[in-house]
């Protein structure tokens, strides 16, 4: 199949270089990966990658352990605290 249309994209100059890096490594270009890409989803009918957005529990969770990374996480004085607050974490689901 001949190579006869034209995609242009903008990007970050950083993310362009950092990525020309990786593919020179490679032993691709730029224009090789995206001819891949773009066969590949006109051949699957879909992304090559999976998008997907989390669902409440997933961001209750990654809110949780952002509040725990900075330190302002639930704290617990014994153990029973903790298993207690994990029951009720269980009937509440």
């Amino acid at each position: 199949m001949a190579a006869n249309a034209y995609v242009r994209a903008r990007i970050d100059s950083s993310i362009k270089d950092s990525a020309t890096v990786v593919l020179d490594s490679l032993g691709l270009t730029p224009s090789d990966v995206i001819r891949m890409v773009m066969t590949r989803i006109a051949h699957d009918k879909a992304l090559p990658i999976e998008l997907t957005r989390p669902n409440a529990r997933t961001i209750a969770a990654m809110e949780e352990a952002r509040a725990i990374k900075s330190g302002k996480g639930k704290t617990f004085d014994t153990a029973g605290e903790l298993l207690s607050s994990l029951e009720g974490r269980k009937l509440a689901e």
